[in-house]
């Protein structure tokens, strides 16, 4: 069957291997605390840029934020001139609360999701009994992205891809031939995201992947999440469609789609969640936001009992 947003891909990321103008900027933030990789990508012609997946400084045991690993990025940002367009979630994380409101603050650019964060925050709604004040509409984003949907990043051109199975609103932004694929693929050492969090889907997830893996084996891939996997020392977070086929542990190619969800499902059966799953999910559906202040003017995270 045909993928137009999928040929539409590779045709830009053929166009940006062949012709080296077309082939972003990508500089990499990693915070060892949450694990997560954010990515500042920029057109080298027009320095338009974008921040992929930030990450806002939060102590659980005090319920304060901090914004220090932010202003690495906003220090950055102001040191290459680079002009801020556009502040990306691949989706709504649960291991770190989004820094985009701040940093749009700061550097400008607009706040995009993908369309079906609606979903999530339907079921993260109920989840958390979010009052009338919580709107589940994606109103909270400046912009909902469709699958296939296409944008620019300066002269560069750019397409959203709907990647979900981790969770239902999982989005790859494919800017030139550099590929920011959110928690679907790890590296090829470690694997695949874990599907097993409210709305999530193994069987989805391996048709997602196997999606980015029709993309031409030079796309680079990078990624928001690296653990070291065992035998590495240092952390990874770029790697390539080619090296993902023929390596990854989980999901090289020959691995049926029967034989990845028996092993993502019973692996997830094992896994503890993520230490700011609360925060970070009461947060992320609202766009990087802190829950709505009560009546003494303090916002609150709730933690429901028994409920994940």
């Amino acid at each position: 069957m045909s993928d137009p947003a999928i040929a539409t891909a590779t045709q830009q990321i053929l166009m940006a291997v062949q012709h080296p103008e077309q082939r972003p900027v990508v500089k990499t933030f990693f915070d060892e605390k949450t694990f997560t990789a954010s990515h500042v990508v920029h057109d080298p012609q027009t320095l338009t840029a974008a921040v992929i997946d930030s990450v806002l400084d939060y102590d659980p045991a005090s319920g304060r934020i901090k914004y220090d690993s932010a202003q690495e990025i906003v220090d950055y940002v102001r040191a290459e001139k680079l002009k801020v367009a556009w502040q990306l979630e691949t989706h709504a994380h649960a291991d770190h609360l989004s820094a985009a409101p701040w940093l749009q603050e700061q550097l400008g650019g607009k706040l995009g999701i993908g369309a079906n964060i609606v979903q999530l925050q339907e079921v993260f709604g109920k989840i958390f009994n979010a009052d009338t004040r919580f709107a589940r509409d994606g109103s909270q984003f400046d912009h909902l992205f469709k699958d296939g949907e296409q944008f620019k990043l300066g002269n560069l051109n750019a397409i959203a891809l709907h990647v979900p199975g981790h969770t239902p609103a999982d989005m790859a932004f494919v800017i030139g031939d550099a590929a920011f694929i959110g928690d679907t693929l790890f590296m090829p050492d470690y694997g695949t995201a874990r599907a097993d969090f409210p709305g999530g889907d193994a069987r989805m997830l391996y048709r997602s992947i196997r999606r980015l893996l029709t993309l031409p084996a030079e796309t680079r891939l990078f990624l928001c999440h690296d653990y070291k996997a065992p035998n590495r020392d240092t952390y990874a977070w770029e790697t390539t469609v080619g090296a993902e086929r023929a390596h990854n542990v989980h999901v090289h190619e020959g691995v049926s789609e029967d034989d990845f969800v028996n092993m993502r499902t019973s692996r997830d059966a094992t896994l503890a969640l993520p230490n700011l799953i609360m925060p970070s999910v009461q947060v992320n559906i609202r766009g990087g936001h802190m829950p709505e202040p009560e009546d003494n003017g303090t916002s609150y995270i709730k933690i429901p009992i028994n409920k994940l």
